[in-house]
């Protein structure tokens, strides 16, 4: 199935490395424009290098999305560029493994700055720029562990990431007649920076216990997310699409 996307455009952010920079990619080979937000310069110089590799085009605006300037800054952008907004992936987000009771306040401010307040933001400055071109889509970034199951040590990115899954189901609803669709993915266990200390033992018990017997691979994700943003799933608001393998429903 070939996703037609020419003279669309696209934001992802978190772009520079990981889900973000494999679906900013994936965009790219569907025809959009994609803008690229990040905080590192040099790697999202690099995604933009491999967008451009597969002839697609693709703008690098550095952007902390903890901070709603910047991300008002980061959409004016784009439409300066561009002027439309049709597709956005959420994507940008961190967690660290603490025992709960050691985690300080400073921590958990942190996380839920940027896996939860940091969707707000983007969702109320994207969702104008996108009611000003008719309508659009908007993909956000939630996780396994947000609302589906609970993994120690991860409490408050996994609160921030069920919070997510919530405000995406209560802003799809408040925009579904303005033709603005907006939906979740939440992926299962995939080698990121979160899972950093854990052991490569650890991690081959993990991967046992899903069904297809592989981690989720970042192209995986960003499959879906282009999918759930394109004309093919026209119909579809609200949802929480999670990736994991068949994990969830052992």
């Amino acid at each position: 199935m070939t996703l037609e996307m020419k003279r669309k455009v696209a934001i992802v952010t978190g772009g520079s490395s990981g889900i973000g920079r494999a679906t900013a990619i994936e965009f790219a080979k569907c025809g959009a424009k994609v803008v690229v937000a990040a905080r590192r310069e040099d790697a999202g110089a690099e995604t933009i290098a491999q967008i451009e590799a597969v002839g697609g085009e693709g703008l690098f605006v550095k952007t902390d999305v903890t901070q709603a300037s910047e991300i008002e800054q980061l959409v004016e952008r784009t439409l300066q560029t561009y002027r439309r907004l049709d597709y956005a992936c959420n994507n940008a987000g961190f967690g660290k493994t603490i025992p709960l009771i050691e985690r300080t306040e400073a921590e958990w401010d942190a996380e839920a700055d940027v896996n939860l307040k940091a969707v707000w933001l983007c969702l109320k400055y994207q969702i104008p720029a996108m009611q000003k071109s008719s309508g659009g889509s908007i993909l956000n970034m939630a996780s396994m562990g947000g609302g589906v199951i609970g993994v120690p040590e991860l409490t408050s990115y996994n609160a921030a990431k069920a919070g997510v899954v919530g405000l995406t189901r209560s802003a799809a609803l408040e925009f579904a007649q303005q033709n603005i669709r907006i939906n979740a993915v939440s992926p299962g266990l995939i080698a990121t920076e979160i899972l950093a200390n854990v052991t490569e033992d650890v991690f081959e018990q993990m991967f046992a216990s899903i069904p297809m017997r592989r981690a989720v691979e970042a192209e995986d994700i960003a499959k879906a997310v282009v999918w759930l943003c394109s004309e093919n799933a026209a119909y579809i608001t609200g949802q929480n699409l999670v990736i994991d393998g068949g994990y969830t429903v052992q």
